[in-house]
């Protein structure tokens, strides 16, 4: 087994994606940007590394992991309603 340049790349993400989830778990983010955000690329960075060797199920988690963070980012991002 080879371990070149994607293969870090898409380890990178996997290490993304876990310290996100372990801060989250400690209390120590309390910004659902940030969450969503540092979600997406660590996932988009495991689709990356599918790019030497692709895995349908793989790629179908990491792309609908990518969406539902787009969904947290784009609610973060959006004006809230002021409250009288």
């Amino acid at each position: 087994m080879n371990y070149g340049l994607l293969d870090f790349v898409g380890n990178v993400g996997v290490l993304v994606l876990m310290v996100a989830y372990l801060m989250l778990q400690l209390n120590k983010i309390h910004n659902g940007l940030l969450y969503s955000a540092l979600n997406a690329l660590g996932a988009g960075m495991i689709v990356i590394s599918l790019l030497a060797n692709f895995n349908l199920s793989a790629f179908l988690i990491e792309i609908f992991w990518i969406l539902i963070s787009f969904v947290g980012i784009v609610r973060n991002l959006r004006p809230r309603p002021v409250q009288s």
